[in-house]
């Protein structure tokens, strides 16, 4: 969506849809359109509080609450269907659906403001690459990564036994002479490595054999085949992207503080995950269990979150889950995900940004998490360790040298936040700068009245 023209007429066409799906709640339910409306709104809620209440609970009032949130949305379908609305109400919520969507798609950030910046790099001399061979479920062998590695020249170590001290390997190496290291295995290694590499200021190569590659995909990598991350050591280019620090130790994604760590910690966790993270939760989100957590983010206290996410620059805004997408590794911030919710009322309140306190996104370049424990549990991307409070989290701005191979997938496109004032702007030709939707507690900006991107923030 770069050309200002093709914004325009996406702009007019999220109007036209939106305003069609009233008009077809008007047209063919008349009064009862609102009802349709309030009775969706009244279902959604009673959705969000009974899982709320299935979360908080143990026993019959657990599987109470669960029955509620599956017959809840039931019910109303049979109510629509049987008042014969069901073709309305669909038909107004397709067309709000797309509209909605292409309001975001006009609003989109220009292109300058998530694509990682990057230069031309020379093949290595001497790479030098880790391989987990158990790693995503055995990809360094389906995928012949060692083979092929070593065809490009690279010195291949496998962590085919347990307790292989990977940071040293990798110092090793250097040692050597080798100008170029890399790890074919999951997010946790990716992030040991990458200290190696960022303290000695020697590129790092990433290579997509993990089972959730995280951090391949944020870099636009392709994580179907992790063959294709190789091409760098042949035709490459470089970027300089941001480490985070917990304590001493890095990390490339995330640091999980809260209700996932504990309960990951658990050891029955492994065995049993649904079952250990059911009969977990009502203890931890009502505070029995576990250390109660105070987070200062930049000056700003947040007091016993349940959970709470500290990423290494931030997670988009709608993805309040931190398993979404980081549009930016550059940008010297940390992101924060808080999470306090203590009553079904604060829960069904985040539907619509009601209950501010129960969801903080927030972006500083250090945060400070205290406890009433000396030791707290932490999920270091996808790692749980142990470390002593207070837990200091901070930025280390350009600190890793990636390289990249020159052809890959990239980064999806972030959603435009939408405004309505400015898409109403947009669709009738007025200049506007909209804001983008790259990070969690500031929003970048984008000029689209064809004079480029500018910089800017949210009030």
């Amino acid at each position: 969506m770069g050309s200002m023209r093709a914004r325009r007429w996406c702009a007019r066409g999220s109007l036209a849809l939106v305003a069609l799906a009233f008009l077809v709640l008007l047209a063919f339910a008349g009064r009862r359109g609102l009802w349709l409306v309030v009775v969706t709104a009244a279902a959604a809620a009673v959705v969000v509080a009974a899982l709320f209440w299935f979360l908080f609970q143990r026993g019959p009032l657990r599987w109470l609450a669960l029955t509620l949130a599956l017959a809840a949305p039931v019910a109303v379908l049979v109510w629509f269907a049987s008042d014969r609305l069901l073709w309305v109400a669909l038909t107004a919520a397709a067309a709000w659906a797309v509209g909605i969507a292409a309001a975001h798609t006009a609003l989109r950030p220009d292109r300058s403001e998530w694509v990682l910046k990057t230069v031309g790099a020379p093949a290595p001399s001497h790479p030098f690459l880790v391989m987990n061979p158990r790693s995503g479920g055995g990809k360094v062998g389906r995928f012949r990564l060692r083979e092929r590695a070593e065809e490009l020249g690279a010195e291949v170590a496998l962590l085919d036994r347990p307790g292989t001290d990977v940071q040293q390997l990798a110092r090793d190496a250097l040692a050597r002479g080798a100008d170029l290291i890399g790890v074919a295995g999951g997010d946790g290694t990716q992030a040991l490595v990458a200290q190696v590499a960022a303290e000695h200021d020697v590129p790092f190569l990433v290579i997509s054999a993990g089972t959730r590659n995280h951090f391949a995909l944020d870099l636009g990598l392709d994580r179907r085949d992790p063959a294709r991350c190789l091409d760098a050591l042949r035709d490459g280019v470089e970027a300089r992207i941001d480490l985070g620090d917990i304590n001493g130790r890095t990390f490339v994604n995330n640091a999980s503080f809260g209700a996932y760590a504990e309960i990951v910690e658990s050891p029955a966790y492994r065995d049993d995950k649904g079952g250990t993270t059911l009969d977990a939760l009502p203890d931890l989100l009502s505070r029995r269990r576990g250390a109660q957590l105070v987070a200062d983010i930049g000056g700003t206290k947040v007091d016993a979150p349940q959970a709470l996410l500290v990423s290494n620059n931030s997670y988009a805004a709608s993805d309040t889950a931190g398993i979404g997408r980081r549009f930016r590794l550059d940008r010297g911030v940390l992101g924060v995900i808080a999470v306090r919710v203590d009553s079904a009322r604060q829960a069904v309140g985040m539907l619509n940004g009601a209950h501010r306190q129960g969801l903080r996104l927030a972006e500083a370049p250090e945060v400070l998490v205290t406890a009433d424990a000396a030791e707290i549990p932490i999920g270091v991307d996808g790692e749980t360790v142990r470390l002593t409070t207070p837990v200091r989290c901070t930025s280390r701005p350009g600190a890793l040298r990636v390289r990249l191979p020159r052809e890959r997938p990239g980064v999806k496109p972030p959603r435009g936040r939408l405004d309505w004032a400015a898409l109403w702007d947009l669709a009738t030709g007025r200049p506007v700068v909209v804001g983008g939707q790259a990070g969690a507690g500031r929003a970048t900006s984008v000029r689209v009245d064809g004079t480029g991107p500018s910089t800017g923030s949210e009030p």
